[in-house]
């Protein structure tokens, strides 16, 4: 439940507990949640009470409804610490209550969005499959009609949250409808199973899991929005709003990669002066820097033409991409300049390198995005001869 005095806060006062809460809690937490091989409860009912899982959600339900940018804002503060603690509340901010928000009905958005927003119930989103990943339209996953409702079978797999989310938002397909519907389904329902993945690369104290459906019973009310075949518009919905979100996840990352090598390089010294005077080094840093000065720029302006109502998928994409590929390459460059300590031992650069490259691969991996913004591009010069301003911003 959000603490209410959070409420009563402006954005600038909000932005400064976001971001004294990551310095005092999250940051100093790492090394016990590392240890422990998961988010301690205290730290998540911690989050709760400061209203990051509602931070997208209408205030008349519960949320904070910050604007787009306001979120991107917020994330580039708490995503300085661990990408994991994102994890836990990222597919209640975005993938889940945005769909829900704008294509649910007003009986849905009710029951759920104020639970959600309060962290009192966590949601995990069923779209990929083993056979359905960037191509979301080949579900194997089917949903058949009932007299009572729905009967669910299938699976899904890479799912965030999935162990221990108490609501799956299932894409399915149904024999009525060409494009996939979506069901809110009990994680504890009869005929559900969920399995979190044994070995991580990245993310390890926040695996994902893989969900069995095996004639799952749900009722009329849960298909989302009362309406078959509207699920492929709502899961759209809440992807390009976690793509914002994955690229501010992207900057954050990064910049709290460069203040630990920076911090390192100063401190070290070989042949007798501290790495930091090294020309090579400030370079390195140097290229670092702008790197990641233009990622935040990118992303800060999608942000802002969301917020005037313009879904600016390219935009958006060129974000994801862009800033995904960025935090790599410098996490790659601040564990070079770590030496040893990048490579062996507790240092959290290491930790957060091997978080990050798991950025290029969901929400559309870095492939998909390339080929999509290159055919975007080849199509709007065959119909235009030059690139109008309305294409940059859609």
């Amino acid at each position: 439940m959000i603490d209410p005095a959070i409420k009563e806060l402006n954005f600038s006062e909000y932005l400064e507990r976001v971001a004294a809460f990551t310095g005092e809690v999250l940051i100093p937490g790492e090394a016990e949640m590392v240890r422990t091989g998961a988010v301690p409860e205290r730290i998540v009912e911690d989050m709760k009470s400061l209203g990051l899982f509602g931070i997208s959600i209408p205030r008349e339900l519960g949320g904070l409804a910050w604007s787009m940018e306001e979120q991107v804002k917020l994330t580039l503060e708490f995503t300085r610490a661990s990408a994991v603690y994102r994890s836990r509340f990222s597919t209640v901010i975005g993938l889940c209550s945005q769909g829900l928000n704008e294509f649910g009905t007003q009986e849905q958005r009710e029951k759920w969005l104020p639970a959600m927003a309060g962290g009192d119930t966590v949601t995990a989103f069923g779209l990929t499959e083993p056979e359905a990943g960037s191509d979301a339209k080949a579900l194997g996953t089917h949903a058949r009609k009932t007299a009572d409702g729905w009967v669910l079978n299938g699976g899904k797999r890479y799912i965030t949250n999935a162990a221990w989310a108490d609501q799956l938002f299932i894409f399915a397909n149904t024999d009525e409808a060409e494009d996939p519907s979506c069901f809110i389904v009990d994680r504890l329902s009869e005929g559900v199973t969920t399995r979190a993945a044994d070995m991580m690369n990245g993310h390890e104290t926040g695996p994902v899991a893989e969900i069995e459906l095996n004639e799952v019973a749900v009722p009329v009310g849960a298909l989302v929005g009362d309406a078959e075949g509207t699920g492929m518009k709502m899961a759209l919905r809440g992807i390009n709003h976690a793509r914002m979100h994955v690229a501010a996840t992207a900057v954050a990352q990064a910049t709290r990669m460069l203040e630990e090598a920076v911090a390192h390089v100063s401190q070290r010294a070989q042949f007798g002066a501290p790495l930091a005077d090294l020309g090579v080094v400030q370079n390195t840093l140097g290229e670092c820097f702008a790197q990641l000065e233009a990622g935040r720029a990118l992303t800060l302006e999608s942000a802002r033409t969301f917020d005037e109502g313009i879904i600016a998928r390219h935009r958006i994409s060129a974000a994801k991409l862009y800033c995904t590929e960025m935090a790599s390459r410098v996490a790659d460059e601040c564990v070079q300049l770590l030496g040893g300590e990048g490579i062996v031992g507790p240092h959290p650069v290491p930790r957060m390198w091997r978080d990050v490259r798991g950025l290029r691969i969901y929400e559309g991996s870095s492939p998909i995005h390339r080929r999509n913004l290159g055919r975007a591009m080849i199509k709007q010069m065959a119909k235009d001869e030059t690139l109008p301003d309305s294409y940059r911003v859609k």
